[in-house]
């Protein structure tokens, strides 16, 4: 298919710390952009010091959209984003500007590109059930009822293997089945120009250490504190499952000390970056061009070029 007449959208996308928003706010700059927010935790207006959202200062230099737009105490989803992100994409194009996709989360830019699942709505007194089993158990029952996605999936993967056992129960059909059938994905109507940035891992530890200290020297546990300080938010509410969020929670009931709760909020925020690296580096198409470099000379330049190509 001839994408050449077709509606522009850029996406820088990568692990955590990796530099993607100040990359973003460049290309922005440089191509009178719009950055799109694609991070799931930079959704929440409670942590923008938490998720390291964009400063105030850097909000002020181009236009930013879908960051810290929905209250913590509110339920949020990927499929939600997916349908705000589309009318942010098509309000820029409107404008006569270059959408720039910034972010990390997999599952929102497969949603937005891919479409969504039909997954009819579960049984409320199926999740409960399902819910309420052990992991061991939930995998054990999933084996012969979807064995394609027991056999893939990590015994102890609590959330994934909940859902899959929670569709095939309450729908008699697999995960995989209703996914074959997903719909309203943008990726047949757009031009994309993709760049993953993929940096040396030690350089891209040390910033997540790096990160990690700033926030907690720059207010995150006055950010996590109000959070809990706000009685209608759930204990499983996602926002409250971003990191460093139990970790600084854990350390203002002085269950641990100031010191170890930095160390956890490093280590987790390194996990989650090696997590991401992979994810990266193996699930996106090859159209997607892979990014090593670290200066952000360099990275300009090559995005400079995917949008001329």
């Amino acid at each position: 298919m001839n994408t050449l007449n077709l509606p522009q959208v850029a996406l820088i996308a990568g692990p955590t710390a990796s530099g993607k928003s100040a990359l973003g706010i460049t290309v922005a700059e440089r191509h009178d952009g719009v950055v799109i927010n694609a991070d799931s935790a930079q959704v929440y207006r409670d942590l923008r010091i938490l998720s390291a959202r964009p400063t105030p200062e850097d909000e002020a230099r181009v236009r930013h959209r879908l960051f810290g737009h929905v209250d913590g105490a509110e339920s949020y989803s990927a499929a939600r984003w997916a349908e705000e992100a589309r009318a942010a994409i098509d309000a820029a194009h409107a404008d006569g500007k270059l959408p720039v996709l910034v972010g990390g989360t997999g599952l929102y830019l497969r949603t937005l590109l891919d479409g969504i699942a039909p997954v009819p709505e579960i049984d409320p007194a199926v999740r409960a059930e399902v819910r309420a089993l052990p992991v061991a158990a939930a995998h054990a029952a999933l084996a012969p009822l979807d064995p394609a996605a027991a056999a893939r999936l990590a015994p102890a993967d609590t959330t994934r293997v909940a859902r899959a056992l929670e569709v095939v129960r309450s729908t008699g059909r697999t995960l995989a089945e209703w996914q074959s059938e997903r719909s309203g994905g943008i990726a047949e109507r757009i031009r994309l120009a993709a760049l993953v940035l993929l940096p040396d891992r030690d350089w891209l530890m040390a910033r997540c250490d790096s990160r990690a200290a700033a926030m907690l020297a720059g207010g995150a546990p006055d950010e996590v504190r109000a959070l809990l300080d706000r009685g209608e938010i759930a204990a499983d509410a996602p926002v409250r499952r971003a990191i460093g969020v139990a970790e600084l929670a854990a350390a203002l009931r002085g269950d641990i000390s100031q010191a170890q709760a930095l160390e956890q909020v490093a280590l987790a925020t390194r996990q989650y970056a090696k997590r991401q690296y992979t994810w990266f580096r193996n699930q996106p198409p090859p159209s997607w061009k892979r990014s090593h470099a670290m200066e952000a000379s360099e990275r300009i330049e090559q995005f400079d070029i995917l949008l001329r190509g």
